[in-house]
């Protein structure tokens, strides 16, 4: 035995070094079946193994240019730190994107620019942007509801994100004036912080859930008489990372915590059916709608991927004929989101944003529908010039959520359906969460978004407007090849866009503050 001991003591480190390879050439010759590479190539193999999962990593940082990244580039996460964390975001030398590729936007900026007085909202807080329409005002909701904010953060669950990441957005948009979309894992007390919240339920009804695994209503009235701080509710048709398909929630995120929340068993991937229990039809959505409204007393509404139009002019003619329907319509981009979806799915299924939102915005439009309706942008738009476009097409809000992930610190490692975020964000690992810092990352969403609409009022007085809800399609150019040829969204997308009674912000400033009275005398 000591001369054991004495030999293996005497064994220099490159010995060890020696002896452990040979183990692994030998395991990876005689007794691994699975890959054939680490076979033929024994030790050398491994590398290749290593090096394809750093690969994106090495990319991002030493291989891709400032402009080609996907699905956002180093100039676009750079500016959305910068913004959150009150940085330097500009750039000199002029740019370095290629203005004359296809489909770059060009705004139409307006020989003198809107002029704005010391009294004026925007002079006193250049950040003050709320939305031009009021949700549920046409259908006479109980409670209807105007956001306070333009950019608000978009569905994104406890359980998809991590406790902490929760917190972090709930409090930022409490500072941000901005609401919360509680995505479809139900409401926790991490959505409880003071920010006005959107609850969204999809197929799983997960919060608002019965036994039976479909949507219960007393569960519903109750969850709302208990939170007045949610100010609408929000069904999900689809998302743009996989329309049709359900959504998965992997068991390694499932805590004691998530499962009761959603009613689900721990540690067991939940799988979300692809179609709702609770309606069948477009008729029985709409009733489905009505019935939760008068319920609850809020608005009610839909949020889809864009693809077939056949059923979405159904509703429209059911809204005409009945004068019933959603208050709001979210139209989220086929490019996908934080949801983790095969590739068959993220790269093919839906429309991109800017051919589904013309799409459906066209169809309502012609069928004289697109005043009543709330119009929510979801998909990249989280961008002032973006957002102008946006606008310009039609919509009334945005909604952003990898743009928000990356405010608070995600550095789009792309392995958020691993429960292994780098950053804390997309898992559920405690000691991950740890270094996340909620008051100081709260304050940077908050941040970001007041450095969001403060470019994008600047964008909108330049254009000679006080605020984006004026944007008309023919203020914003698209390239389709050189100037000569190139053509305003108008006669890109093939209609023009209602325009929004607007008569000025010091009228939505008093409308807000005594819509904020008014729901503060219903609480009390």
């Amino acid at each position: 035995m000591n001369t054991i001991l004495d030999f293996l003591s005497n064994i220099p480190w490159w010995g060890w070094i020696i002896m452990g390879l040979t183990l692994i050439a030998i395991r990876d010759i005689f007794f691994q079946k699975r890959h054939t590479i680490s076979h033929n190539f024994p030790i050398v193999g491994h590398l290749r193994y290593l090096l394809e999962s750093i690969g994106p990593e090495m990319r991002q940082y030493f291989v891709a240019n400032n402009r080609e990244e996907l699905p956002f580039n180093r100039i676009e996460r750079g500016w959305i730190y910068a913004s959150a964390k009150k940085e330097n975001n500009y750039e000199g030398f002029g740019t370095d994107r290629n203005i004359y590729e296809h489909q770059h936007v060009f705004i139409n900026n307006a020989m003198m620019p809107f002029k704005i007085d010391k009294d004026h909202p925007n002079s006193i807080d250049k950040t003050f942007l709320p939305c031009a329409k009021v949700i549920g005002e046409f259908n006479k909701r109980k409670r209807p509801y105007r956001p306070a904010s333009i950019i608000n953060v978009s569905a994104m669950s406890y359980g998809s994100l991590s406790a902490k990441a929760i917190s972090s957005l709930n409090q930022g948009v409490k500072i941000a004036g901005a609401y919360h979309n509680t995505g479809e894992g139900g409401l926790s007390s991490y959505h409880s912080n003071g920010g006005d919240v959107v609850f969204h339920f999809g197929t799983g009804y997960f919060g608002v859930r019965s036994k039976d695994g479909g949507f219960s209503m007393e569960k519903m009235k109750k969850m709302v008489e208990e939170n007045p701080f949610i100010r609408a509710i929000e069904v999900k048709l689809s998302q743009g990372a996989k329309p049709g398909k359900g959504g998965v929630l992997p068991g390694a995120k499932i805590t004691s915590e998530i499962a009761a929340i959603r009613g689900v068993e721990k540690g067991k991937d939940v799988l979300s059916p692809p179609t709702h229990k609770a309606f069948s039809n477009v008729p029985e959505m709409v009733d489905f709608i009505e019935a939760i409204a008068n319920a609850t007393g809020l608005p009610v509404g839909i949020k889809a991927a864009i693809g077939k139009l056949d059923q979405w002019e159904e509703l429209a003619d059911i809204m005409l004929k009945t004068g019933k329907g959603p208050d709001f319509i979210t139209i989220d981009g086929g490019e996908g989101g934080t949801g983790a979806a095969p590739p068959s799915f993220a790269d093919h299924v839906s429309l991109p944003w800017v051919y589904g939102f013309s799409d459906l915005y066209k169809l309502f439009k012609h069928k004289g529908l697109s005043e009543r309706i709330v119009f929510i942008g979801s998909g990249k738009l989280g961008f002032p010039a973006k957002a102008a476009m946006a606008f310009a097409m039609g919509v009334d809000c945005i909604n952003v959520a990898r743009e928000a992930m990356m405010s608070i610190g995600c550095i789009q490692a792309q392995i958020c359906h691993t429960n292994r975020c780098p950053a804390g964000i997309a898992t559920q690992s405690k000691w991950l969460q740890n270094g996340i810092n909620i008051p100081l990352k709260s304050e940077r969403l908050a941040q970001y978004f007041k450095t969001f609409k403060k470019e994008l009022i600047e964008i909108t007085h330049a254009a000679g407007y006080e605020h984006p809800c004026q944007f008309k399609m023919s203020d914003i150019d698209m390239n389709v090849d050189d100037h000569n040829l190139s053509k305003e969204l108008d006669k890109t997308y093939m209609y023009e866009k209602t325009l929004v009674p607007f008569t000025g912000m010091q009228d939505l400033k008093d409308c807000l503050y005594l819509g904020a009275h008014y729901n503060k005398t219903q609480i009390d």
